[in-house]
């Protein structure tokens, strides 16, 4: 048994993780949180902690946010240096637990960044997965803001058709006000079910805030980093992420690929994946259709996403030596 959380240097930054498992004899599985900049330690640890009876579960605050906030300059707030600590991560996990691949799991950003990182280093990941996959930055946005201004209207919500319409449609997946801009928008689109079915009802401080204070799972310096980087990394990165075009960039990879996507998502729409993902070459992909998910299937129907993640993954194991 390990419930251990820690520190471990990732491109020269000391980086926050948390580690659970029953049998560090597990395969290793490694989530990697949205945003960038929103950590999800408190909703894997609590709410999946029954998958540590399979897994070692290794959850991780990304460079600048969380526990991982502190020394992390603006300038390394790169998808380059992401992904390339990321990378960092899997080899110091293998290392660890003397396994020559781990999984990888990312959800929204997350499931951006594993992508970047299926793509690029291949070499000790047993297999990808994502949900709330992204798949075009500006497109992605485009959409999203479509959703939102086409239910307020809808619904005569005149209040949130005037906040759409201030904030503008996005530029390259770029709304004007930048940070503020674009939480104005998610706002709108959550309030119509575009994150969640389940989440139409509740705010952003019901859904998220709330819940990582009562968590229990970070430190007042991990909280205090979790507060101030939300935005510091969003506000860095986020033009970065609007110029994401993986059906230019990638679409040819070395390591199983799959994604479980909510049909319902209007976060990351659902509707520009099935086009990219009939273009991937991989050793084995599947696309798996959640029909009463949005954004986070893990969280809509989390004991179908939790069967079937096992299952897929389990397949894997049993063919690798040492996964």
């Amino acid at each position: 048994m390990i419930d251990r959380k820690q520190k471990v240097v990732l491109g020269g930054l000391p980086q926050k993780i948390h580690i659970k498992t029953e049998n560090e004899a597990n395969p290793v599985l490694l989530f990697l949180h949205g945003g960038p900049g929103v950590c999800n330690r408190h909703t894997i640890m609590k709410d999946h902690a029954d998958l540590a009876k399979v897994f070692t579960m290794v959850a991780w605050d990304q460079r600048g946010s969380g526990g991982s906030y502190w020394g992390a300059k603006a300038e390394t707030l790169t998808v380059d240096q992401m992904v390339e600590d990321s990378n960092e991560l899997v080899c110091w996990l293998c290392e660890t637990f003397h396994k020559d691949k781990i999984f990888i799991i990312g959800g929204s950003w997350g499931s951006e960044l594993g992508t970047y990182l299926a793509f690029r280093h291949p070499e000790k990941i047993a297999a990808y997965v994502g949900f709330g996959q992204v798949v075009n930055g500006a497109k992605n946005e485009e959409i999203s803001f479509d959703f939102a201004m086409e239910e307020a209207k809808k619904a005569g919500d005149e209040k949130s058709v005037a906040i759409l319409e201030k904030v503008g449609p996005p530029v390259m997946g770029v709304y004007k006000g930048g940070f503020s801009g674009m939480m104005a928008q998610r706002r709108v689109m959550m309030k119509y079910g575009g994150y969640s079915q389940n989440a139409k009802k509740r705010s952003y401080f019901q859904s998220f805030v709330i819940p990582v204070f009562l968590s229990g799972e970070y430190s007042v310096s991990d909280l205090l980093g979790l507060v101030i980087g939300y935005k510091y990394v969003l506000t860095h990165m986020w033009s970065a992420v609007g110029e994401t075009d993986f059906p230019k960039t990638c679409t040819k990879f070395e390591t199983p690929f799959f994604v479980f996507d909510g049909v319902l998502d209007q976060n990351t729409p659902a509707s520009l994946v099935q086009a990219w993902f009939d273009s991937i070459e991989a050793p084995q992909k599947e696309l798996v259709w959640f029909e009463h998910s949005g954004h986070n299937p893990m969280g809509d129907e989390p004991e179908k996403f939790k069967k079937l993640l096992i299952d897929r993954l389990t397949a894997i194991k049993d063919k690798e030596k040492n996964v």
